[in-house]
Parts: C-alpha cells; structure tokens; sequence
C-alpha cells in the first residue's frame, strides 16, 4: 500500500520552465501524487468546442517521468466566461433573489441544462484522452460541491423532486404544517425554494429545500462520474467540504464515491485547530464507514482565523498531516503546491511558498515526505473504537432553519464539544447515523439530537436493551423528520423523563449542579419518572429539579444530560482523564501527539517509527508494535 502525498498542481499558473523545476521540488520533496485541472476549464475550452490539451499533455507526461501520479480534475467548478455570457440563465441566484455575476468559481446553477451538458461534456473530452495515461491514478470530479442556487430552473426541479417525494399536495401539507400562517398548497407550481421571505421561512419548507439540493448536487456529480467510468476504471471521487452553508449529506454521498475525500480548514489558533482536525478525520471516517478515505486538502503553512492568517508553528503542519493519516487518511495532501502569483487566493498557503523552497515551509515538507514512506503499511490497518457519537446532517439543517427557543443553541458547537471530551481524553471515537447498527459500541453519545425518525428512536431503544450505554443530550427528540414537534418526545419512555418546559439560558449564565458542576446555554424542567437523579440543579427556579438522570432499560443504561456540561462535569460523568498527549491506535501502531508545553514520556509499546520519545511539546511519535505485543 502506498500513502498518498502531494496536493493541488495549477500548471496553467505558470510557465512550462516552472513544470521541469515543480517536477524536481517533487521529487526531492516525496510528492507522489498531484491533483491537476481543478479550476482549468478556461485554460482547456478558451472557448465553445475549441480544446487545447497540448499544456496538459506536457504536465501529464512530465509528472509521469518523475514518478509522480495524477488526480485528474474535471473543472466543472469554475465555468469560463464565455460560458456564462452564452448562459447567463445558469448564474447562480441567491436566497435573496439577485443573480450573480461572472468573476469568481463556482459561477454555475446545478439545475441550469446549459450547465449540466457543458459540464458532462469537458468530462467526457478528459475521458477520451487520458483514460489510459500511464500517470492517471484516479478521478477528481468537480471542486467542494455546495453552491445553491433558487433560480426558476432550480424551482422547477424543487417541484418535481416534492412530487415523487410526496405524492400529493395533501401529504405536502400535512409535512409542511402549511395551515400555519395561511400557507396551504392547492397547485404545485406555488411552491418556490426557501428563498428569503418577509420574516420566518417555513422551516420544513428550508428542510426540504437542503433535502433536495443535496440529491441534485450529486445527480450532476453522477452524470459526470458515468462518463469517466464508460472509459475509465480507476477510482473516482470529488472532494467533501464541511460548513453550514454546505448543502450536502456526504454520508450519502459517501456510496457514490470510489474513495471519501475531504478538505480540512482549521479556524482557531490554539489547541482548537487540534480538536478539529481530529474532528474532521473522524467524520471522515464515519462517512466512509470505516473504509480508508483521503485528506484532500489543507493549507500547509497558516490557519485562517477569522480573516487573519496564524502562521503555523514549526512541527504543526507535519502534527496535522500525521494525525489524519492515524485516524484513517491513505495519505495527506494540500492546497496547494505552489503559492500562486495573483488572483482571489494569492497569499493562499502552499507547499512551496511565495519565498521558494529554500523556506522552513519547504523543509517541512520534505521532511515529512521522507517520512510518510516508514508508515505505508499503516495503509493496511484498522481503528477500532468502542465509543459512538450520532451525528445526523438533517437534524444540523433542522436546526439552522428554525426559530429556536434560543439562538445559541448549535448543533454542530454540541457534538463537537462531546467529540472534544473524548478526544481531550485519548480516546479515539466513530461518527455513525442514529439509525446505524450500534451493536459494536459500548457507549453511544446522542448530542442535541433534535430530528429522529421512529425507526431511528426504537433502534436506539433496541441498542440500550441488549446492553448499551447511551446518553443523550439536551433538546433531543423534539420533531420528527418534517420538523414536528413531538410531545411527548421521542426519548421519554426510554430515558423515563418527561421534559415540561424549556429554561434557555444567556450566554454570559451558568448553572450550577449539587455534584459541584456546572452547565452553560440550556436548562430543563425534568420530570423523572421511571429514571434515577444522577445530579440536581442548585438554586434559581430548577432548585432541586433533575439535571442528569440515568435508566435502567433491559440490560443497558439510558442517561439524559439537559444541560451543556462543562467540560470536567462531562468528564467526570464519562471517567475520562484529560491529557495533553493524544493518542490514536491503529493496531499494530500507535499515534503519540504532544499538545502540552513540556515533553511526555511514555511507556514504550513497541518500534519507534517516526519522532521521538519523550514526546517533545508540539512533538509526535509514531511506535510499531509487533503482532505478539
């Protein structure tokens, strides 16, 4: 097995005595595979049915002389500008109604036909001619889908998407409680996207809107990936993003991909980067089901806090790249190879930066190059975790679309701080679907799990009767998949609580619990009554009420946690010991990454690969055990 290492190459940047020197960085850098095309669509169609691949042949067959693989891109992501002057209809318009102009990427509308066969039609030109390039190692379809658009065209498809969804208008209504607010349906050319509207969007109508941009997202990602696969059997994929404003459910997504990839963008400075990168890998390797899966991109020399770029320190780039290849990534590649000249991501970071590769960005990269190789078979070994946390896109959506009780409360803030208790412990867990088979966990972790269906509930009841520990957090089971509000809901009989009434609390409020704890964001009126109090609230009008409680359901346990805990209360109601050290297995390796500010020594549990032990502060170690050990 071989771990992939490189990033994207934009050749069209620069001139063809740059290729033969980017090809030699490579080589003395340990590259072995590049992403070539991503944003090339001008550079190969200048203009309509006029093909220039003679600058892409040379870069293929340079790549491959220097032993390095390709990822071909197909350049759907960002159309030339012809394309939008002969297609203005396929700009993009926003939730506000405005179309867009030309002048950035992803100047394009999934629903425009225009589009759709312009985009099939540059992946089919690539097919035909590189199909069988001898640098070829696989297919990158298109870049970070996730532009929405609510055009005509995209309403059009709304509507038809709604009728095989619902069958008749009365079941659309009913889903939709359109009673409300007079907005009841009786023809369905009515019905628009979730655009803006004049106060509260209708938050089923929101829903379903992201339901269904997400299906027509990958529909254009399929019609391309069947013309690549008509000639091609190499592994294709296209690169998942991660935010809010992604309309995408990559577990879905994750069946349609020969190999799940990602970019990861950190945004916080401090140890935060860490957690999120950890973070990220993990979901990663839930969308891909425990399959290998790639980092596809990160930025090697800086983190983008909020418009401001923090320098990474030395020893960071290679901590990050090292601790997505422990939690599961073939391998670590960037955006981008080199720094480019001008355009919108100039001072982007890249492997080779503006200053050249005489940099201690450049050594970084190589050294960690040169290192890469000692771990191949890595490649080849598994991560077993005991500990689940659900995580459900469409309860995140839910959520984003809906007048909460508070606007504090955030999905995404929730399962990462129960993904961080873990993580601040050592202990490695996996991101799964609420209706996933759970039989393998010891413990599940449910955080804010606002939408689930019945058949996602009753299997959860299932995992705790036949010996699972589940616990779930605040403001769960509150609507069901049409955003319903459920009463009583759908955790009561399991956790044996009746929840009568929310108690959301400031941001600068905390409670606190008769343990000696605390909690923050959220309170609860608790009503146990089948369940043991775990712990109480102290003062104000919960005084005495239920905080945590705990069931007995079969031969498992049901806890219910109607706080945000801090994090030692949370570490205390998981056993868990924080540390500076993080450590991920991967039998028969073992992950050692410092976080702290002095050096830790550890117990030896086999062959030092990489690093060094003691572990120096901001230091890793990767150990080899064998098989005996």
């Amino acid at each position: 097995m071989t771990l992939w290492y490189g990033g994207d190459y934009n050749p069209e940047q620069w001139d063809p005595d740059v290729w033969k020197e980017d090809v030699e960085l490579m080589q003395r850098a340990g590259v072995n595979l590049v992403t070539v095309g991503v944003f090339s669509w001008s550079s190969l169609e200048p203009s309509p049915g006029q093909y220039e691949f003679g600058w892409l042949d040379q870069v293929m067959d340079l790549l491959h002389a220097g032993g390095v693989q390709v990822d071909l891109a197909t350049p759907t992501a960002s159309p030339p500008p012809w394309f939008s002057r002969l297609h203005p209809e396929a700009l993009p318009v926003t939730a506000d109604g405005v179309r867009l102009t030309h002048g950035s990427r992803d100047t394009y509308c999934a629903s425009a036909p225009a589009y759709r066969e312009a985009a099939r039609g540059i992946a089919r030109k690539l097919a035909e001619r590189y199909h069988d390039h001898p640098a070829l190692a696989m297919w990158h379809v298109h870049n970070e889908y996730g532009t929405t658009c609510y055009c005509s065209l995209a309403a059009e498809r709304f509507r038809a998407w709604l009728q095989e969804r619902y069958g008749i208008l009365q079941r659309l209504n009913e889903a939709w409680t359109t009673a409300f607010w007079s907005q009841g349906y009786a023809e369905w050319a009515d019905i628009e996207p979730a655009r803006k509207t004049q106060y509260l969007v209708n938050p089923a109508q929101y829903l379903d809107f992201r339901r269904f941009w997400s299906d027509e997202l990958l529909a254009a990602y399929l019609e391309q990936k069947t013309e690549l696969r008509k000639l091609s059997a190499l592994p294709i994929t296209t690169n998942f993003v991660f935010g809010g404003w992604v309309p995408v459910n990559h577990a879905q997504w994750a069946d349609e991909v020969d190999i799940v990839a990602i970019d990861n963008y950190p945004d916080r400075s401090d140890v935060g980067a860490e957690e999120q990168t950890a973070f990220a890998a993990d979901l990663a390797r839930g969308w891909s089901g425990g399959r290998p899966w790639l980092l596809m991109e990160q930025a090697a020399g800086a983190i983008n806090v909020g418009g401001r770029l923090h320098t990474k320190e030395p020893g960071r780039m290679a901590r990050h790249s090292l601790s997505h290849v422990a939690r599961g990534s073939q391998g670590a590649l960037f955006f981008q190879w080199r720094a480019s000249r001008g355009g919108s991501e100039m001072f982007h970071p890249a492997m080779v930066p503006h200053a050249g590769p005489d940099t201690r960005m450049f050594r970084e990269v190589a050294a960690l190059g040169s290192e890469l190789p000692k771990l191949a078979e890595v490649a080849e070994s598994n991560i077993e975790a005991d500990v689940a946390i659900l995580w459900d896109v469409e309860c995140w959506w839910g959520m984003q679309g809906t007048h909460l009780p508070s606007s504090s409360l955030d999905y995404l803030a929730a399962v990462r701080a129960a993904h961080r208790h873990f993580w601040r412990a050592g202990v490695t867990v996996d991101f799964t679907a609420p209706d996933a088979d759970l039989s393998s966990y010891r413990l599940v972790v449910a955080p804010s799990l606002y939408l689930i269906s019945d058949e996602a509930a009753a299997g959860l009841t299932a995992y705790v009767e036949n010996g699972g520990q589940l616990v779930v957090g605040y403001f769960s089971g509150v609507v069901d998949p049409d955003l319903r509000v459920r009463y009583p809901g759908a955790f009561t009989e399991l956790l044996g609580v009746r929840v009568e009434e929310f108690h959301p609390l400031p941001d600068d409020c905390e409670v606190v619990l008769e343990s000696g704890g605390g909690g923050r964001l959220w309170s609860e009126d608790v009503h146990a009554f089948s369940a043991e109090v775990v712990d109480r609230y102290v003062g104000g009008v919960l005084d005495g009420k239920p905080a945590i409680t705990r069931r007995q359901v079969g031969a498992g346990t049901a806890c219910y946690v109607s706080t945000e805990l801090d994090d030692a209360t949370a570490e205390r109601l998981f056993s868990l010991q924080p540390s500076p050290l993080e450590i991920v297995r991967r039998q028969p390796w073992t992950f050692l990454f410092n976080h702290g500010d002095t050096e830790v020594d550890v117990p030896e549990e086999g062959e030092l690969v990489i690093g060094r032990l003691p572990v120096p502060p901001g230091g890793y170690a990767v150990l080899r055990c064998s098989r005996g050990q």
